[in-house]
Parts: C-alpha cells; sequence; structure tokens
C-alpha cells in the first residue's frame, strides 16, 4: 500500500535519481551550468535559492534530463509540490497552451494582414481613378483658354495693340517682380500645391533599427521580447545566433548574465553580470550605447 508523500518527497526523489546515475552534483552543475548550491537547494527543497518562474522550471527541466527522469513528468510533480507564485508564474494549465497561443497568435497576425489588404485594394483603387481621373481634368484648359481668342478676334483692330502692350510690359516687370507675380499666380497654385506633397512624403527618413545580436558562450536559458512580441524562451546552445530588428524596445533575461553575448549594430557589448547571475535588461535605440564595451 503506497505511502502518503510528505513534502521532502520531491528533493528526495532527485537526489535518488542522481544516485542511481552515479553522478555528483559538481558534475550535473558543470554540465547544466546551474551554480552548485542552487542544486543542492533543490535537493533539499528549498526553493528560495532559484530564480523563480520558467527559470526555476528550466533548471528542473535540465536537471531531470541529467539524472534520466521524464522532464515533463518532473516539472508537473515540482509544480504540485511548490504550488507558489515565484514557481507557477509564467506557465500555462497544460504544455500544449504554449502552442495553442502561438497558434493563436498567428492567426491574429494573418487576420490583421488579411485586413490591411482588404483596406489597401480600395485606397489603391481609389489612388488609379482619381490619378486617370485628374489625367482626364487636364486637357480642358487648353479649351477654354483656346475660346479667349476666338471671343478677341471679332475686337482684332482695336485690341491687338493693346494686348501687345501687357506682354511687354509683362518683361520690363522683371525688376517689378511683384507686379508681375499677381498675374502669374492662377496658373502656378494647381503645380505648386501639388508638387511638394510627393517631394515631402518621398523624403521622409525611415524609421531607425537597432539590430542586436544574441549569442551564448555556454548553455543559457534566454527570453527576450522585441517590441512587446516574445521572440525567445528556451535554452540557447553554443553556436546558436539570433538577430533581433528592434525599433522600440528589447527586454531580455538571462539565466547566466555572463553566459550571454550581445553585439548592438555590429558592435560588443559589456557583460551584463556575474556568472550565474539571472538578470533583466531593456535596450532601446537611445540607452545601447551605454552597454557597449569601452575601448
Amino acid at each position: 500500500m503506497p505511502t502518503e508523500r510528505t513534502p521532502g518527497d520531491f528533493g528526495s526523489k532527485l537526489r535518488e535519481a542522481r544516485e542511481r546515475r552515479g553522478v555528483t552534483l559538481r558534475q550535473i552543475a558543470n554540465t547544466t551550468k546551474i551554480s552548485f548550491g542552487q542544486l543542492e537547494s533543490l535537493e533539499k527543497n528549498d526553493i528560495s535559492k532559484l530564480p523563480g518562474g520558467i527559470f526555476s522550471r528550466a533548471f528542473v527541466r535540465s536537471y531531470a534530463l541529467e539524472v534520466g527522469l521524464d522532464p515533463e513528468a518532473t516539472i508537473q510533480e515540482f509544480i504540485a509540490q511548490f504550488p507558489h507564485d515565484s514557481v507557477t508564474i509564467g506557465h500555462s494549465a497544460s504544455g500544449q497552451v504554449e502552442d495553442n497561443e502561438a497558434v493563436e497568435s498567428d492567426r491574429r497576425m494573418a487576420g490583421t494582414f488579411l485586413w490591411l489588404l482588404v483596406i489597401s485594394i480600395p485606397v489603391a483603387a481609389a489612388v488609379v481613378y482619381f490619378s486617370i481621373a485628374g489625367r482626364r481634368v487636364t486637357p480642358p484648359p487648353p479649351e477654354t483658354a483656346a475660346p479667349a481668342p476666338a471671343i478677341l478676334a471679332p475686337v482684332t483692330a482695336p485690341v491687338i495693340p493693346e494686348l501687345s502692350v501687357p506682354d511687354t510690359s509683362a518683361q520690363p516687370p522683371a525688376a517689378g517682380a511683384p507686379a508681375a507675380l499677381p498675374n502669374a499666380a492662377p496658373d502656378r497654385p494647381a503645380s505648386a500645391a501639388l508638387s511638394p506633397a510627393p517631394d515631402a512624403a518621398a523624403t521622409a527618413p525611415a524609421g531607425e533599427v537597432l539590430l542586436v545580436g544574441v549569442s551564448v558562450r555556454r548553455p543559457c536559458w534566454v527570453s527576450a521580447s522585441v517590441d512587446g512580441q516574445k521572440v525567445i524562451e528556451r535554452l540557447l546552445q553554443v553556436g546558436e545566433q539570433r538577430t533581433l530588428d528592434v525599433r522600440r524596445e528589447l527586454v531580455i533575461t538571462a539565466g547566466d548574465a555572463s553566459a550571454i553575448a550581445l553585439t548592438f549594430n555590429g558592435a560588443d557589448a559589456r557583460l551584463l553580470g556575474k556568472a550565474g547571475e539571472v538578470v533583466t535588461a531593456r535596450f532601446n535605440l537611445n540607452n545601447f550605447k551605454s552597454y557597449l564595451q569601452t575601448r
């Protein structure tokens, strides 16, 4: 008849599995890059020294893999043994919820894209329509200008000299430009009002982007969010490298502050902290230079 588990069963189970494997805490610490003291506290059911949240569960997963236990079952037992906020924060009710959230996020993104596509089609059609309509409207001015001479034609003899005088007077006012400009104003506003708008749009500067390179010197748990979107949340291995395009803000958390290596626009950044230290940092276009290595 099975006995009821005591509060120390979880740590004892980990220790017994380790001893069956014939490995020491020091060996597990060297392999997983988790500090010896944290592993020892885990076997003693003392979770106060663990970083909390997803990182505590990541430590349990790494330990379980090293001693031959089922990582998912071990994590569930860990949460059941310690149903504290420091352990369960950020944890889903089932292992598939995170995948469902990712699928739902993709669906929302696809929906947004389709919505933008639906909106852009009428806008593009309106632009094409008005551009074609504008081309059709431009010819009428010559037609209206042509009848003008016809109206003046009946008064040929008396009016022709008067017409030549304004033409000659329109040239000398180069010195008296203020008198000539009011006459030219009605013809020029149309082109003057339209031409600056496209020029201003064409010369509008593109938004700045901060390129952040993320890699690790040794296996390290990393969580990163770019402009409010989660892009990394797992254990990175040596050799893996990610490049992130940051327009507003990058929030990054590392389980080992000295293991993570960052570059900003190709320049190496300094260490975020000491070995084994859990650190969270925020970077943006205004403060990233303060994290660059000093030469």
